[in-house]
């Protein structure tokens, strides 16, 4: 029935490095928890409407939307005004699509906009449905020779995700309530000024809101409470040292706005699943591949 929700399985593909799912569903509708990992994520919104945080920006997808997220970047989707949609996720690794390989001197991957959403032409839905349900369909089959005819379906989305990344595609965002521009603005200040003592109070009066609206509106926009997101902005900085410099975790520590170095590596735990030093070998030892995922998951949440 049309009013009824749908939640297909999950279809999986070369020992998980490819997945896609097919959801329908009315009602308000949030993802679990906000959360990154370590593949590539495509969502296509067939109809409907949703809300999404991506690394401190909210985007509102409408049908015929695409959005696309590089690894490791923060994002959440929510229920928007219209309380219903219908979309396919697409996951996949690195090494199912292997662009250096199949499709050398095209920088398709990780996607050079960044993560976020991408308004389609008109003319150019069409185009990218089929190729996203013919994907659906090959993966639930699994026919003789999906893997690789699936591999061939995602490159070509993929180079025309790659030739609609100019300014028609890129639009200003317009946002669909006056808070999501706020949100935006404060989890972009946060990204950018974490180190330091920073308390909800302050922010709420540098923006000119009261604090508990604050705490209530961001919690239902980003997914996170106030604090959560500014130890992940931390946390995330944290990597990023930890790959890039050979300081000492201590330094690192307060660099990224830890006082304690006993905080630091409980924090960091939390986020990524492993400790900073453990982090730092395995992505040594990876040969600077971000492997490590946290709580042991690579797999999507997404609604």
């Amino acid at each position: 029935m049309e009013d009824q929700d749908i939640l297909e399985p999950k279809y999986h593909l070369d020992n998980d490095a490819f997945s896609i799912q097919y959801m329908r569903k009315k009602g308000y509708s949030p993802m679990a928890e906000s959360h990154f990992h370590t593949n590539y994520e495509i969502y296509y919104l067939i109809r409907g409407e949703r809300v999404y945080f991506i690394n401190g920006t909210v985007y509102t997808a409408r049908s015929g939307d695409l959005i696309i997220i590089n690894p490791h970047d923060v994002h959440r989707t929510t229920s928007s005004e219209i309380m219903e949609f219908e979309r396919i996720l697409i996951n996949f690794s690195h090494d199912f699509i292997r662009p250096e390989v199949f499709a050398p001197g095209l920088p398709l991957l990780p996607f050079p906009q960044g993560s976020r959403l991408l308004r389609l032409p008109e003319k150019e839905r069409e185009t990218i449905e089929r190729l996203v349900r013919e994907m659906l369909h090959e993966a639930k089959n699994g026919q003789e020779g999906s893997v690789h005819y699936v591999r061939a379906l995602l490159m070509k989305l993929l180079i025309r995700i790659y030739r609609l990344s100019g300014d028609h595609a890129l639009m200003p965002i317009r946002y669909a309530h006056p808070m999501h521009e706020k949100i935006s603005e404060i989890a972009s200040y946060l990204n950018e000024h974490f180190v330091g003592e920073i308390t909800l109070e302050d922010i709420a009066r540098k923006f000119y809101i009261s604090p508990s609206y604050l705490s209530r509106i961001f919690k239902k926009v980003t997914g996170f409470q106030f604090r959560e997101y500014l130890q992940l902005v931390r946390v995330k900085e944290a990597q990023k040292q930890l790959q890039e410099t050979r300081a000492k975790i201590q330094d690192i520590a307060e660099r990224v706005g830890f006082e304690h170095i006993a905080h630091f590596n409980k924090t960091f735990k939390k986020w990524v699943g492993v400790s900073p030093l453990q982090y730092r070998k395995q992505f040594r030892k990876d040969g600077g591949r971000r492997s490590v995922k946290r709580n042991g998951r690579t797999d999507s949440l997404s609604e």
